[in-house]
């Protein structure tokens, strides 16, 4: 029997695409009202194939920008032009499985799970076999789930890592490998943003107010207060990817995210939120009940702008904006010190002015790319000459509350030489412009509070400014 004549049949999750249908419907249906996780539970109970039924009917998915395997798809293409027939096989819905089938325009047949049949293992090599004969088909699969399929195949054409290869091996000695590496925690780290954890940072603007960072015992809270957040942070991070994943597909940069590429899976990604959020929440246990509530109020909020807040317009800078002065009052009542009325307002509108700089440069970008909206967002490439005035507008208003209370009563009280804060003045003045500047020119190609750390002229000035407060105790 010559290998054109024999049917090769190929797998849809993790095989054919890189990400898992279920998991991603799952999502999306989830997105749409979280309520319907626990009627996902109900559904599960009466089997899995009625639950992919379930969330099928509720959901749609573009397959146009699902992230499939180059290589693999090459070789497909290759195997139809030698005149070989494809058909593609998964245990994936069959509304979907069709979609795909469409997309791709190569496969003859679709064998996929419907209401009452999950159509993966033993299932799945039990219908190939009554379709095709024993051993009268080839198989294209990932998973250990697979090992029954390519029992009964002809040639096992493996997709992932060695020792799926291996096992596939035990069963059938004629493989063809296609080798995927991967680095994990390579990957992981990418995706949970640690280096957004410099944001963070901001915890310990209270102990350097107060000029109380030479007391141990307060370090040590904020310490804990800092790493309570970074572990809270990116498990929003990773919610958030998960959740946005069509709107990321479609971003010239952030369709090489992680979850988005398909190089870490979902599976693992809800893993691992559930994890960093109960690594925060042991830690935060260890702190003031401020600090837990706090620490929950920015979680919710962050909840409800990945949800619904960030497709409104202005609400979602507003909503950033306190979250960025929800860490400075997390440093407040993590260590017990008061906070004064002029750092809650400079901060509220510095972040306000960052937040839109933010905006300011994503909508920039679209318009150079020829774009009039952005995917996700209230906003549309029109939007960005008046948010660039309420952005610059609300920088200056802080650089004046700044001045305002550099002389005010209470700076006097604070400082032995409250006038070396005239400095912090000018220095914040010139980063609010620098900012602003580079923003207008479409020089801002990171997160404006990122932007601060990474800089070497921005980081150099927060230096400054720092030395200075300290120079003016």
């Amino acid at each position: 029997m010559s290998e054109a004549s024999v049917p090769l049949c190929v797998d849809l999750d993790g095989t054919l695409t890189a990400t898992d249908l279920l998991v991603e419907s799952l999502l999306v249906l989830v997105k749409k009202n979280p309520l319907y996780a626990l009627l996902c539970i109900v559904w599960l109970m009466r089997g899995k194939a009625h639950l992919k039924a379930q969330i099928a009917r509720r959901v749609a998915i573009d397959v146009s920008v699902l992230p499939y395997n180059a290589r693999f798809v090459a070789y497909l293409h290759e195997q139809r032009s030698c005149g070989r027939d494809l058909y593609l096989c998964t245990a994936s819905n069959q509304q979907f499985a069709e979609q795909i089938a469409k997309h791709f325009g190569i496969f003859k047949g679709v064998l996929a799970s419907d209401e009452a049949h999950n159509l993966k293992g033993r299932h799945k090599a039990g219908a190939l076999t009554k379709e095709f004969g024993a051993h009268g088909f080839d198989y294209c699969g990932n998973a250990l789930a697979d090992v029954p399929v390519w029992e009964q195949a002809r040639q096992a054409i493996v997709v992932g890592d060695r020792h799926i290869a291996t096992a596939a091996e035990r069963v059938n000695k004629t493989i063809v490998f296609f080798e995927e590496k991967r680095s994990l925690v390579l990957l992981t780290l990418k995706e949970m943003r640690v280096y957004q954890w410099v944001k963070n940072l901001l915890i310990f603007v209270p102990l350097l107010a107060s000029h109380r960072f030479t007391d141990p015992s307060m370090l040590l809270a904020e310490t804990i207060a800092f790493f309570s957040f970074c572990f809270c942070a990116s498990a929003v991070y990773l919610l958030n990817d998960m959740l946005d994943l069509d709107s990321d597909r479609r971003h010239e940069k952030k369709r090489n995210r992680p979850f988005a590429s398909g190089q870490l899976p979902l599976t693992f990604g809800m893993a691992l939120t559930v994890t960093l959020l109960v690594a925060s929440a042991t830690l935060a246990a260890r702190l003031e009940p401020n600090f837990q509530l706090v620490l929950g109020g920015y979680f919710i909020a962050t909840l409800a702008y990945s949800f619904k807040l960030k497709r409104m317009m202005l609400i979602d800078v507003f909503t950033l904006a306190a979250l960025y002065t929800s860490r400075i009052i997390a440093g407040g009542v993590a260590a017990d010190i008061v906070l004064t009325d002029w750092l809650i307002m400079f901060s509220v509108l510095i972040f306000l002015s960052l937040a839109m700089v933010k905006r300011y440069t994503e909508l920039d970008a679209l318009l150079r790319d020829g774009k009039v909206s952005a995917a996700g967002r209230g906003y549309v490439t029109q939007d960005l000459g008046i948010l660039r005035s309420f952005g610059t507008a609300s920088g200056y208003a802080a650089v004046v509350v700044l001045a305002l209370y550099v002389n005010s009563a209470d700076v006097r009280l604070l400082y032995r030489h409250p006038q070396a804060l005239w400095v912090l003045f000018g220095l914040l003045l010139y980063w609010v412009s620098r900012v602003w500047m580079l923003a207008f020119r479409g020089e801002m190609h990171d997160d404006p509070v990122v932007y601060a750390i990474k800089n070497r002229l921005s980081l150099f000035v927060i230096c400054l400014c720092v030395a200075t407060v300290v120079v003016a105790i």
